[in-house]
């Protein structure tokens, strides 16, 4: 049983004195057959704990569901980790930030129109309290205290670049110890916001990338005794649509982390391994304009999305080998690469002629958000009959995120939440027309003061200025592709259309989607998410991990909600995650 202390000189592990070193790997954004495979590839860099979030969002996509199956046995992740003789800081939030779908809040928590998010809002503070109900019995077998490898617990996350409010942190921490933590818990903030989310009695630690002399001065004027721990060491950033690469130089790096490791700091890279936001998992911010994040959370960590080691892999391992001892076994080498150029997407299933076996419409006097519908992601179809012929405005109040205008199924236009439109204007024909608004949830807010990120068409939806009173809102979550009715068709087919092919795999191994000529949309082989593409870049491709691919005939098939040059697509051995941002 290994207990961590926190005393005036620093971390001490059973009486020893103790320097954490750590990274980032979060469980949910790595296949489960993959989980192994990065933990050791965690300790051969010179790590000896791995730090992971827990996704509520994920786990509870319903206030009466907890789901602990597949990508989110977090049990099997925390008896891997201990396998493989490492250490675990478990952040279960409730927030989690991350650039993940609300930063892992439950978009059901917005179905309340009075919900006040990180707060302590009575109906957030029933929600809190069911989760840790699911979630620590889960856990508590795993704690040091219990002879497991989770050394200690994170209270809420960077709370002081949101909030202020020590009552809640407080509750927080007591919810946590009367349901049985006794590890000991920490906050962490950047060194701007340290005093803010902080809360006396427990552990503050410092985020930062660069600037170590700073941020260690900034957590010692909070906390002048105790260990110093860098919770999140950016040694790589996140990527947006409609951006660059960003990338981050290794030997820079590599000396802010020396400079850290000289000073007798704690560390956890954020990341060592990001991984992926399968699906429509990817979350977003909005300071005044709104950004998505992109599918690929490679992250430019020390190792690739594709789990494999990078230079910055060994830079970081010649800089802890000076502090600790440097594993025996070598750098990991690259694993093999499976590829297959022009795989033909032969069949086509128009989206608006397989609506019934998608979902079930619900009728209002007016478009229902995805929230009151009870949708976490995905697309809402919004439709309504126009009788009036002659030259329409369209104006909503708000979309979040990105809405496909069709009438009598033919595109009209675009409105975008990123470039703040609004309005749209389209001649309805004499005898009327269908109109739809396709709306994609591209994403919901993941930090900042706009987390409470309902999505679909918000607020007044009107024509001419005369509000409509006859809507159909249909959620087109898109879990169960089965319904779906291919067929092959040589005609181009206007609006959404799914496309499907198949090929051939003698061995699988990981390879990478590469999407040349296609527009918008998702990927699924053999029923699994890889996640959205958009041609405005910069990610082009998509991961796909070897587990996904089995051995004799595989299906893919694309959600194009524009157009594409062709109907093919490529599986290559290398990412291309788009142009470097300088």
């Amino acid at each position: 049983m290994a207990i961590l202390d926190i005393t005036d000189d620093g971390f001490h592990l059973d009486g020893q004195p103790f320097r954490i070193i750590s990274g980032g790997l979060h469980y949910f954004r790595v296949h489960p057959e993959q989980w192994a495979d990065r933990l050791h590839k965690a300790r051969l860099m010179g790590l000896n704990t791995v730090d992971t979030y827990v996704p509520w969002n994920l786990h509870a996509p319903r206030p009466d569901v907890f789901d602990l199956d597949g990508i989110l046995d977090l049990p099997r992740f925390l008896e891997l980790a201990a396998a493989e003789g490492l250490h675990v800081l478990f952040r279960p939030g409730p927030y989690i930030c991350g650039e993940w779908e609300g930063g892992g809040l439950p978009s059901w928590l917005l179905a309340d129109p009075t919900m006040e998010l990180r707060t302590t809002h009575p109906g957030f503070l029933a929600a809190v309290d069911d989760y840790l109900d699911r979630l620590l019995p889960v856990v508590l077998p795993y704690l040091a205290s219990r002879g497991g490898p989770v050394l200690a617990v994170q209270l809420e996350n960077e709370y002081g670049a949101f909030g202020e409010d020590a009552a809640y942190l407080t509750r927080l921490a007591q919810s946590l110890v009367k349901r049985g933590v006794d590890v000991p818990l920490f906050t962490s903030d950047q060194p701007g916001d340290l005093a803010r989310g902080g809360l006396d009695g427990v552990l503050r630690t410092v985020n930062f990338g660069s600037g170590v002399g700073r941020g260690l001065e900034a957590l010692r004027a909070q906390q002048p005794t105790g260990p110093l721990m860098c919770t999140e060491f950016w040694n790589g950033w996140f990527d947006r649509w409609g951006g660059k690469h960003v990338v981050r130089d290794p030997d820079d790096a590599a000396r802010a982390l020396d400079e850290l490791l000289a000073a007798g700091a704690s560390v956890n890279f954020y990341m060592f391994h990001g991984g992926t936001n399968f699906g429509f998992s990817n979350g977003a911010n909005d300071k005044g304009n709104y950004r998505a994040t992109v599918t690929s959370y490679d992250y430019d960590a020390p190792l690739d999305e594709a789990g494999d080691a990078t230079p910055k892999y060994r830079a970081f391992r010649s800089v802890i080998a000076r502090y600790a001892a440097e594993p025996a076994e070598p750098v990991p080498a690259r694993a093999p690469k499976f590829a297959l150029p022009g795989i033909e997407l032969s069949e086509q299933a128009p989206l608006f002629d397989n609506l019934a076996g998608l979902g079930s419409p619900a009728s209002g006097d007016r478009p229902l958000t995805m929230e009151e519908l009870g949708q976490n992601f995905g697309f809402v179809l919004y439709t309504t009959r126009l009788d009036t012929p002659g030259p329409t405005r369209l104006a909503v109040g708000a979309v979040r995120d990105r809405a496909q205008v069709f009438l009598d199924g033919q595109p009209v236009g675009v409105l975008e939440r990123e470039n703040h439109e609004h309005t749209l204007t389209f001649t309805v024909p004499a005898g009327g027309a269908e109109l739809r608004v396709l709306v994609e949830n591209q994403g919901r807010v993941n930090y900042g003061a706009a987390l409470h990120d309902r999505k679909g068409l918000i607020g007044p939806v009107t024509l001419n200025g005369s509000a409509v009173d006859e809507w159909s809102s249909l959620p087109l979550p898109l879990e169960d592709l089965g319904p779906l009715a291919f067929a092959r068709t040589d005609s181009a087919v206007p609006g959404p259309v799914l496309h499907r092919g198949t090929f051939q795999v003698d061995e699988p191994a990981d390879s990478h989607l590469h999407l040349d000529g296609w527009t918008k949309g998702n990927a699924w082989i053999n029923g699994f998410n890889l996640g959205r593409y958009w041609s405005r870049g910069p990610q082009r491709s998509l991961y796909v991990p070897a587990p996904v691919l089995r051995p004799g005939a595989n299906e893919i098939v694309l959600l194009e909600l524009h157009g594409s040059t062709g109907r093919t697509v490529d599986l290559r051995e290398v990412p291309d995650l788009g142009p470097i941002e300088e």
